[in-house]
């Protein structure tokens, strides 16, 4: 492993950690920054689907208590069993979705330019949603009905497009389905344990001829670097919004999706590559 594949791995993988679980699109940022660092093919996909598991890994240890309690009451508790029918309503549009969509969207939406549009629209809408008035009915994950995780089911489907955000999908669409911030948030994070788990399996047993034991080191770096990077993220995430809405996050998927539309236009950056 050379220096420049190190300093690679570890920049991607400082990305994926800090913007996995933030409303600003993981992929979209993954997709931009790798067309920069020349970081591309095949053996890069399967990267980024392994670093994506370290990311998930954060959130599992973040919430290890819930989750330990969940799987502990699972067989007696009514709470425990609702929760997780709550989670298997909103993971499963998602899965039918993505297996009918997959291949169609990687083909012609994974590209930098699609990306900055999404992110300048789904800026737009985090704006429009933190200015409508909420109407907040669960105030916590164990007051979710099974429609309102069908709802933010149908709204994490959204995400499938690179550069939506599949944290900004679902957070924003919880808030419109009268889930609390805080709840919205957490919700969201559940949510993300089976989905990207899924998602990884199922990515990574198509790309698993990319897989080799000479690669290991580099993977092993970008793993460690995301799951750094995403337990900073999810808890100063979750401090943030105790007293903030989401609103920084919308200006700055503008400003981000607009800089990089315009170095397309005026031709100061080549995005040829993942056209």
């Amino acid at each position: 492993m050379d220096l420049w594949t190190a300093a690679q791995a570890v920049i991607l993988g400082i990305v994926e950690g800090l913007t996995e679980f933030l409303p600003i699109s993981s992929t979209g940022h993954q997709i931009i920054v790798a067309d920069l660092l020349n970081f591309g093919g095949e053996r890069a996909i399967a990267f980024n689907i392994i670093i994506q598991l370290g990311a998930i890994l954060a959130v599992v240890w973040e919430f290890r208590h819930k989750v330990f309690s969940v799987v502990r009451d699972l067989p007696t508790q009514r709470n425990a069993q609702r929760f997780t029918l709550n989670l298997l309503v909103a993971f499963l549009p998602a899965v039918v979705l993505g297996v009918l969509f997959k291949e169609l969207i990687a083909t012609y939406l994974f590209n930098p330019i699609t990306v900055a549009a999404a992110l300048v629209v789904g800026g737009l809408i985090i704006l429009w949603a933190e200015r409508r008035q909420h109407v907040v009915h669960a105030e916590t994950v164990d007051e979710i009905t099974w429609k309102d995780a069908l709802k933010v089911g149908f709204a994490q489907c959204l995400a499938m497009i690179p550069g939506t955000s599949r944290s900004g999908a679902t957070i924003i669409g919880g808030l419109l389905f009268g889930l609390s911030r805080k709840t919205a948030t957490e919700f969201s994070f559940f949510l993300a344990m089976p989905t990207m788990v899924a998602a990884a399996v199922y990515s990574g047993y198509g790309f698993r001829h990319q897989f080799q034991m000479a690669d290991l080191p580099v993977i092993a770096l970008g793993f460690v670097t995301s799951f750094v990077f995403a337990m900073i993220a999810v808890r100063g995430l979750l401090k943030f919004i105790a007293s903030h809405t989401y609103v920084a996050f919308a200006w700055y998927r503008i400003v981000f999706g607009l800089v990089i539309l315009a170095t397309w236009q005026f031709g100061w950056v080549d995005w040829s590559s993942h056209s």
